[in-house]
């Protein structure tokens, strides 16, 4: 868990909030970028196993998940795992101005990256965005996360605004390497009245179960 301020800025520098998150996901990327081939992949089989011993996971019939992109935690082996014991897995779409939309996991193999910078997505059809409803539980992706649930994202809002399809009491778990957990109480992250925060995070270490708090933005 991380409680130190260096690499990355502080918001006390007298920037604003937005200023401040584009300059953590800057630092992030950065050394998310110096993370190698084996080691990522090393990460991706702990998850899957950490992953997997969350009741909610282990006990879902369909999960929201996402194909990973360059420097994130790979999600492949989760993929696999979760396919092969028959769950359905419902993974983004990102269409025109950043629409939100699902469609089933069909396998590696028919995953596509449409663009670059985005996520693998399946070439399955689109289910529309209410399809997140049959979601039993969502692992989310995140830049950080802090021990009262804040989630930095990759700044377009996309989960904030895609979870309002999400049932009541369904869980939310994000998903990020340990140095990228910080401790609310030391290094907490600034969340606005739009962010969505996580119930529960993954590492490949250890998961957690976080206790929010109300944004007072």
């Amino acid at each position: 868990m991380r409680t130190d301020a260096q690499p990355y800025p502080h918001v006390s520098d007298g920037s604003d909030i937005e200023d401040f998150k584009e300059s953590l996901r800057t630092a992030i990327r950065e050394a998310r970028a110096q993370r190698s081939p084996r080691r990522r992949t090393e990460a991706g089989q702990a998850l899957a196993h950490v992953l997997e011993t969350i009741p909610d996971v282990a006990n879902a019939r369909c999960v929201s998940l996402y194909a990973s992109r360059p420097g994130e935690p790979d999600m492949s082996w989760l993929l696999d795992r979760l396919a092969a014991r028959g769950v359905r897995v419902l993974l983004p779409v990102l269409g025109a101005g950043l629409q939100r939309d699902w469609a089933e996991y069909a396998g590696a193999d028919d995953l596509r990256q449409r663009a670059p910078g985005r996520p693998p997505e399946p070439s399955s059809p689109t289910l529309g965005p209410e399809a997140l409803a049959q979601a039993d539980v969502v692992i989310a992706p995140a830049l950080a996360i802090d021990t009262h649930g804040t989630r930095l994202g990759q700044g377009g809002g996309w989960y904030d605004r895609a979870l309002e399809n999400l049932r009541p009491g369904v869980r939310v778990i994000g998903v990020v390497f340990p140095e990228e957990l910080y401790d609310a109480e030391v290094r907490p992250l600034p969340r606005q009245l739009h962010d969505r925060p996580v119930d529960a995070v993954a590492t490949p270490q250890e998961w957690h179960e976080l206790l929010s708090r109300p944004t007072t933005a």
